[in-house]
């Protein structure tokens, strides 16, 4: 019998795979090793590098982890209690034969969708992947487990997540005003809050510019895609993002703000294609009275005691 192929190339090769989007043939040539063999290890490969990284993407078990979250939005993004960012990204795929629309989205693609929920170091707390793009993005949200733990009282009194108008407006999650014309107040809010929500973008934006599988449908069993692709970059990103940030995400590639001009500075990874798609916008007016109150209550907080010196620059 043949010699194996080492793990040590089976695990170069599954890199190379999702860092630039190689198709096998390609793969193949660049390390002498068969392409049926490749497609069939890649995905065992993936399973590995998840079960010895899962550990970095882990919700907060803690009061005092979430703590460190809430502390940390705090302190870098003035923005308090809020203990994560939320928001989902369409990635998209080649239709598998027979599916029908079931992966059809409303921008006209077929697309597994990623829910996740990012914390103050552009890191993923929460993954839901494997929705299909036909779903409604409201859906998407209300069928999570995080759903269910949010309304069960997973955060602190006080405590929320934020997220963008795809999002309904609970006590526990905070998203901006819709309306057409804004108050003052409220202008302020928007900013403060997109300030937060920002950090989701760039999360999404890093992860799919380092892995470059992402800048193209992906021909893969739905399956595969969800239970080991996405999985794997997700947990690939936080692990480079807290063991190697100067390397991964060097000066540059996030948005930075610059306060005294009251403009942005927008990163690298916006200036790629790549092959993800928002979720869908969702305007409701059928939101409870007590969260409309709060987002209320932190609109005036951010007009007086929680006021920062630059929050005016930045909205006209």
């Amino acid at each position: 019998m043949r010699a194996a192929i080492p793990p040590r190339i089976k695990l170069e090769i599954t890199l190379a795979y999702l860092a630039t989007g190689n198709s096998c043939r390609t793969l193949q040539r660049l390390f002498r090793v068969s392409r049926p063999a490749i497609s069939n290890f890649i995905p065992e490969v993936c399973d590995a590098i998840y079960e010895a990284l899962q550990e970095y993407i882990k919700v907060p078990a803690s009061e005092e982890e979430w703590k460190v979250i809430e502390n940390g939005f705090r302190q870098r993004w003035n923005f308090p209690n809020c203990y994560g960012v939320i928001d989902g990204k369409h990635f998209v795929i080649h239709a598998p034969a027979h599916c029908g629309s079931e992966f059809f989205n409303y921008k006209r693609t077929n697309s597994i969708v990623l829910l996740a929920v990012v914390d103050d170091n552009y890191c993923f707390r929460y993954i839901n992947v494997g929705c299909s793009g036909r779903q409604s993005d409201g859906g998407v949200f209300q069928q999570s487990s995080l759903s269910q733990a949010l309304e069960y009282g997973l955060l602190s009194a006080g405590g929320f997540i934020v997220g963008d108008d795809a999002f309904p407006l609970k006590e526990y999650l905070m998203k901006p005003f819709s309306k057409v014309v804004l108050s003052k107040e409220q202008k302020v809010f928007n900013y403060r809050l997109s300030r937060a929500r920002r950090i989701v973008e760039n999360g999404f934006g890093i992860m799919v510019s380092r892995f470059r599988i992402f800048e193209k449908p992906i021909a893969c069993l739905p399956e595969t895609i969800y239970n080991k692709i996405i999985k794997t970059c997700c947990a690939l990103h936080n692990y480079l993002r807290i063991t190697s940030s100067n390397n991964y995400t060097p000066s540059g590639s996030l948005d930075e703000e610059d306060l005294d001009r009251g403009q942005m500075r927008f990163g690298s990874w916006r200036d790629l294609k790549v092959r993800f798609s928002p979720m869908e916008k969702v305007h409701s007016n059928h939101s409870a009275k007590s969260a409309r109150n709060m987002r209320d209550q932190l609109c005036q907080y951010f007009m007086g005691e929680g006021a920062v010196p630059w929050q005016e620059r930045m909205i006209f």
